[in-house]
């Protein structure tokens, strides 16, 4: 056990917890494995709930500014961690990252234009595009010996058409978990500066690179990659705090930073949360220890998990090199989607995420999530064998 304790059991029923909430998983969830949801059941780093005591032992909680230390903290940490200067100028806030990707549509395409996507990809990516009144470009990824790549003479011909004037790029990619290699990135910015589509990446799993691998920030390949982006960050996913934080927007051209800056005011996405301004500072500030100790029990449960689906038939893991999320392949089952669903919950008492819902390439796989106690792991893979065993 490490100086954390990530086999500690916390009952995610005590607060009105998505991930275990009877509006994902419906009537009778609570007996099962809940693995959908993006996020973990691992309690956050002791600085964080100590600077959160600590303003919530002041008791005050009028209108506030950006504290002083919060934007410098991110700065250190991006430098620290990744090798990644950021000028102060270009750091902006937003309250999320959906809304940072809403406002990135919005400003830069216009109705009836088109957003580049590489499926199967964050669901939620089609949302934001079609609910700005945006077309969905697919340019689908390409499953090759076990490993996702990009479709690069694919992206060339979307890019040519003038209609083609953003690409969302997820960076770790949600949910096939890989972490982009910087030569893909380097070749994906080529096409997109020669054909002028503005990449909008949205690299909240940038932070969990799994032992071995390399997250590059895609704004961090040189100027002419910085220019041509908006970069969406969030510590939600690295450190456990997605209810109690906020995003931070990345754009170093200046004509579009006061873009966004403009659209900013004009939406007032201006006020600051207490809390989440503390959590934020103390995650950067503080708690690397607690994430590299996270990771190496991600590693271990992924070894877990990598070892026991090695004996069951009709199931392969997509090896995964960032995230906490396995994309698992299911199709030798033979089942329709719906089966697979159905088939997962009722016999092996799984609650995972549709393959489906990230595109139709992702028909026959499920995305699980295996930031949860190893022995909760452990136990929700006998039941998975013992399923296929009676299938």
């Amino acid at each position: 056990m490490t100086a954390f304790d990530f086999d500690q059991p916390i009952d995610r029923h005590e607060v009105p917890s998505l991930k275990t909430h009877r509006i994902v998983l419906g009537e009778g969830g609570e007996r099962l494995f809940a693995a959908g949801v993006a996020d973990m059941d691992f309690r956050v780093a002791p600085p964080i709930l100590d600077a959160l005591q600590r303003r919530l032992d002041h008791g005050v909680f009028g209108y506030e500014a950006v504290p002083e230390g919060l934007m410098p903290a991110l700065q250190d940490w991006l430098s620290r961690r990744h090798g990644w200067r950021v000028e102060a100028d270009c750091m902006l806030r937003a309250p999320n990252a959906l809304n940072a990707l809403a406002i990135a549509t919005s400003l830069f395409s216009a109705p009836g234009e088109s957003v580049i996507v590489q499926p199967p990809v964050f669901f939620d990516f089609y949302d934001v595009i079609r609910e700005n009144g945006r077309g969905v470009a697919r340019n689908p990824l390409i499953l090759r010996d076990g490993r996702y790549e990009m479709d690069f003479e694919g992206l060339e011909a979307l890019a040519r058409d003038p209609r083609n004037r953003l690409l969302f790029l997820c960076n770790p990619h949600n949910p096939v978990g890989r972490a982009w290699t910087r030569e893909e990135l380097d070749w994906l910015s080529g096409i997109c500066l020669r054909h002028g589509v503005l990449v909008v990446a949205d690299e909240l799993h940038g932070d969990l690179a799994l032992p071995g691998h390399t997250y590059t920030p895609f704004a961090a390949l040189g100027a002419e990659a910085a220019d041509n982006s908006v970069t969406i960050l969030s510590p939600a996913k690295t450190f456990n705090i997605a209810s109690c934080c906020a995003a931070f927007t990345i754009v170093s051209s200046e004509k579009l930073r006061r873009a966004f800056q403009a659209e900013n005011s004009r939406l007032t996405v201006n006020k600051n949360n207490a809390f989440a301004n503390a959590a934020m500072e103390a995650a950067f500030r503080d708690g690397e220890a607690w994430l590299n100790a996270a990771l190496d029990y991600l590693s271990g449960n992924l070894d877990l998990l990598r070892d026991r689906l090695c004996d069951m038939p009709g199931v392969s893991l997509i090896e995964p090199e960032a995230t906490f999320l396995a994309w698992l392949d299911f199709r030798a089952l033979g089942l329709a989607n719906d089966e697979h669903h159905a088939f997962l919950r009722s016999e092996a008492r799984w609650a995972l995420t549709r393959g489906s819902s990230f595109g139709t390439e992702g028909d026959g796989f499920m995305r699980l999530n295996f930031a949860c106690r190893r022995e909760r792991l452990s136990d929700a893979l006998d039941d998975l064998s013992g399923a296929l065993a009676r299938l």
